[in-house]
């Protein structure tokens, strides 16, 4: 959840937005990887409410949940809109119904939000409320504040640059934490919940606080490749509440409104905060930490840890001294691991999931894995995939599904899974465990939401959530249907479920922690568990015959604890106990709005908003930015266009090649509501040059082009695979220049093309995937005249000598005809370090070798931050041949040597940047252009804006 700043997807590039301002450049980031082209079947129809607040967008039949999405904005909106500024511009809202993640964003570039509707099975993490209310009040306080930080230079940038020169000014002047910990704010004060409230959200801070790892604020602000720390979401919700608890209500509005305009052009957002409050940034910062970690009292972990190991997740036994879990390390893809006494031993790796959660039974495991569409990239899957423990052997149990927290009966024939719906509700189906047909399916009877079903004879257990938010556990008869409520429904987070005999454990929120409890099914009686060991957070409970095991949170990741059962004190609890309200974490500020709990009191039958079509060729254009670009050796300046579908996109644009010297003008458009892309444009190039022999020949060239692209993703399992191809028609006209006039003409072209590849995961610490191919083959042929050019170039990634080092090996052919009448692009990549030149035949083998070198973990003056340092070393063949004016055939070498080292940044806390310097020698002559067998390069590989 949360705000993303602009994507641009082309059929070959995904342009990067505006982030940071480093010198006399304007430098992107990868901030908006949630936009999806053209992502939607073509038969899916749109719906909308049209308000001044909002446009809600949605897909038809699913008026009820476009409707509450749309009462609660409008209700909400004046209400807090106070707290952060009055203005309003109208959002587009698309509401996203085929995908399986649990997402949402407010973007610049253009203006527009999405909702994924799929809610997740964890209420923990983000509370129990329903999810498109959630959504409603957290994205649309992103939607206030954009529309309130367009003042001073950040609206001067708007003027120059469009709506992406507003995000550069509003990441250089508010900081991400603000955007998220205001929003988790909003959340947590209009509804009973909100992560202010959920102790879950406390538990990495907690981790840090426990172990006495006082980490620097930069280390906080921007990560760290070998330490575990928590993301901008918990501090930025201490910093902003603890903000209003201090200054009032009104306190932030005034100081990011200053900020935003840039009334102090250095340190803006901290020169602001001081303005407003009399005091240094750092000085409320500490105090803020200060105030939160005196809610808690955590003692300090057994053992201490310099690093973070790895998360411990999902503990299943085998036996009293045997039990399974996933492992999730830094520097190794999640694997699932057996361990017996201090032996541990892999059994597989787990397969692309967005959920950790498993479920063990009788030498089998279960898990639920994802898988993309092949075309329509919003519609995804969550299949079920079987592994044998013994042989780590694993199959495909449903194909096509969308099915969360599968478990086994007792006797491992049947599974029970939920199965989520595009309208977003919940039914539970019972499956065939061998053929994973379907035996029976149970709906939610009642509006509910189900969450980690466990089979409890024939009859299924399982944690669900009503439209209130409150959370219960329910038995459903899996012939009948009936249900039976046997843990009252309250006012807190419960799940992680597991039976053992008569009783069923569980994890649920109480107080300021997440504690363990046990409920006898036959009488309903509830205990609390007691083991005398304290740990963060108590999730995901096992038990065997004499164990109890169960995951807590440290600073070296989630950790599993085994006790034995006999040690366990059982606390009888009341079931009325467990109906007081959540904690507010000292945040008194939360019940004195007139906000306060506010969702419960909006009635969906008061308005009467009423559904019209949206038409998919609605404001089709859309141009929204002036984006500078540079991708050497192209310096570009483009006006960008997106419809609010996500199906078309548009550009004009000027650049500048380097290499060849030539200046080019045109406008581009793709569009991606069919199973092809079809694509055109149109461009004029001055002065392209080439080598014709021995000799620069220079011209002008005039080209209009249209074409198909068929984009197939293949991710499924544990490789993420993608196979794009399709063709180009051109047509171009050249003028040449002084005695080469004889070479004018015009012509058509087709230019084909493939690209293939395909990865496994990667870990967190990971230069390059371990193991991974990618394939791209160009062939360009004249139509109507006599030329043809074909490149075949792969990259392959194999393991290094140590997990986070990488080897890629890379090769290359590209040929063009002897006697072309036209002279076509150059797409070789050729050896490092010498000058290019399109020759007649070109063929290319390198390898590189990537490893880390060190993690510092320093910044300096909340400018720079230095996470880590790599080096590549790399050897680099090229061989080409071509013709002399006088027919001769010239032959060479162009081998080259040499490393690298990088650097991989954040730049303001926020933007990631990675830059190097290479130093290659020559160990052949650099027959066109340069002098010397030493080079040195400055290697930028982002966009300029």
């Amino acid at each position: 959840m949360g705000r993303h700043l602009m994507s641009y997807t082309g059929r070959f590039i995904k342009r990067n937005l505006p982030a940071v301002f480093l010198a006399l450049f304007l430098l992107a980031d990868n901030a908006a990887d949630a936009q999806t082209f053209g992502g939607n079947p073509p038969s899916l129809k749109w719906q909308q409410f049209n308000t001044p607040a909002a446009r809600v967008i949605f897909p038809a039949g699913m008026d009820s949940t476009g409707m509450r999405i749309t009462v609660l904005i409008n209700r909400i909106n004046n209400v807090v809109k106070p707290t952060i500024g009055v203005k309003q511009k109208q959002v587009n809202i698309l509401l996203q119904n085929q995908t399986t993640e649990s997402n949402g964003y407010v973007g610049l570039a253009p203006f527009r939000s999405e909702f994924y509707l799929t809610p997740q099975q964890n209420s923990f993490e983000l509370g129990s409320i329903p999810w498109t209310d959630m959504l409603a009040v957290h994205e649309f306080r992103h939607v206030q504040q954009y529309n309130n930080f367009n003042v001073g230079v950040s609206r001067l940038l708007k003027i120059l640059f469009g709506e992406g020169g507003q995000a550069l000014g509003n990441t250089l002047s508010v900081p991400n934490w603000f955007f998220e910990g205001d929003a988790v704010y909003n959340e947590t004060l209009v509804s009973g919940q909100g992560r202010g409230r959920l102790p879950y959200f406390y538990n990495g801070f907690r981790g840090l606080w426990a172990a006495g790892k006082d980490y620097s604020w930069m280390k906080l602000r921007n990560g760290s490749y070998r330490d575990y720390v928590p993301n901008h979401y918990p501090l930025g919700y201490m910093m902003v509440a603890y903000g209003r608890e201090k200054y009032g209500d009104d306190f932030w509005r005034d100081v990011t409104h200053d900020a935003a305009a840039f009334n102090s052009l250095f340190y803006p957002f901290q020169s602001s905060f001081k303005n407003h409050s009399g005091v240094r940034f750092s000085t409320f910062r500490n105090e803020a930490f200060a105030s939160f970690k005196q809610q808690f009292n955590d003692a300090a972990p057994q053992k201490q840890i310099k690093h973070f190991v790895a998360d411990e997740e999902f503990p299943a036994f085998v036996n009293d001294s045997t039990v399974i879990y996933l492992k999730s390390p830094y520097n190794h893809i999640a694997r699932f691991v057996i361990r017996t006494g201090d032996k541990e031993k892999k059994i597989t790796t787990r397969a692309i999931s967005q959920d950790r959660y498993f479920d063990y039974n009788d030498g089998k495991i279960i898990y639920s894995a994802y898988r993309r569409d092949l075309r329509w990239g919003y519609r995804n899957y969550h299949e079920l995939r079987v592994v044998d423990v013994n042989t780590g052997h694993e199959r495909t149990l449903t194909s096509k599904t969308k099915y969360f927290s599968p478990a086994f009966s007792a006797d491992g024939k049947r599974i029970v899974a939920v199965q989520v719906n595009p309208d977003g509700k919940a039914a539970l189906h019972v499956l065939d465990a061998q053929t994973g047909k379907l035996i029976s399916a149970l709906p939610d009877g009642g509006q509910l939401f189900y969450t980690y079903p466990k089979f409890y004879g024939d009859d299924v257990l399982s944690a669900v959530r009503n439209t209130k938010g409150d959370m219960g556990i329910i038995r459903i008869n899996t012939t009948t249907g009936q249900q039976d409520v046997a843990l009252p429904f309250a006012n807190r987070p419960v799940g992680y479920l597991t039976v053992k005999q008569d009783t069923v454990y569980f994890t649920a929120t109480s107080g300021i922690n997440d504690e363990l409890f046990a409920l006898s099914v036959k009488d309903k009686k509830l205990f609390k568990l007691k083991s005398g060991v304290n740990t963060i957070g108590n999730y995901q409970p096992a038990v065997s015959n004499n164990k109890l095991a169960w995951v807590g949170f440290t600073a070296g990741g989630y950790q599993v604890t085994q006790v034995n059962k006999i040690d366990v004190k059982w606390e009888a609890v009341s079931t009325a106990d467990q109906s007081a309200s959540l904690s507010e974490f000292g945040v008194s500020s939360l019940d004195k709005n007139v906000a306060s709990n506010m969702i419960h009191r909006v009635e969906d039958t008061v308005y009467n908003y009423q559904p019209t079509k949206y038409k998919k060729g609605y404001n089709l254009f859309n141009f929204h930015s002036l984006i500078p670009e540079i991708s050497d050796p192209d310096y570009r300046l483009s006006i960008l266009g997106q419809n609010v579908l996500n199906t078309f996109e548009s550009e004009f644009y000027f650049n500048y090649n380097r290499n060849e010297g030539y200046k080019q003008a045109g406008f581009n458009a793709t569009y991606g509501a069919l199973f092809p892309y079809l694509s055109a444009g149109a461009d004029y190039i001055f002065e392209r040059r080439r080598l014709y022999r021995g000799n620069d020949v220079y011209w002008n060239e005039f080209n209009i082009h249209g074409g198909v692209q068929l984009p197939f993703n293949f991710t499924r399992g544990k490789n993420i695979t993608g196979l794009s191809l399709g063709s180009d028609f051109y047509y171009a006209q050249t003028n040449y220049h002084n005695e080469y006039t004889v070479f004018n003409r015009h012509f058509t072209y087709l230019n084909n093309y493939l690209s293939f590849s395909t990865r496994v995961q990667q870990a967190r610490q990971h230069i390059n995937p371990r193991w991974g191919q990618t394939l791209l083959f160009i062939y360009k042929n004249g139509v109507s005249v006599s030329a043809n050019q074909y490149l075949a170039s792969g990259t392959f990634y194999l393991p290094g000598l140590w997990p986070n080092h990488s080897l890629v090996i890379n090769a290359a052919h590209q040929q063009h005809g002897q006697n072309n009448a036209v002279s076509f692009s150059n797409n070789f990549p050729f050896s490092k370090g010498y000058s290019v030149e399109n020759l007649y035949k070109m063929d290319k083998l390198g390898a590189n070798y990537h490893f880390p070198i060190a993690y510092p973990d320093a910044g300096m003056a909340n400018t720079i931050y230095l996470m880590r340092i790599r080096g590549n070393a790399f050897y680099e063949y090229t061989r080409g041949s071509d013709f002399y004016a006088s027919g001769n055939i010239f032959k060479a070498n162009f081998r080259s040597v040499g490393g690298a080292v990088f650097f991989d940044t954040k730049f303001f806390n926020e933007t990631a940047i990675s830059f190097g310097v290479r130093y290659s020698r020559l160990l052949d002559p650099d027959v066109f252009g340069g002098t010397g067998r030493d080079r040195f390069e400055i290697v930028l590989p982002v966009s300029i804006f």
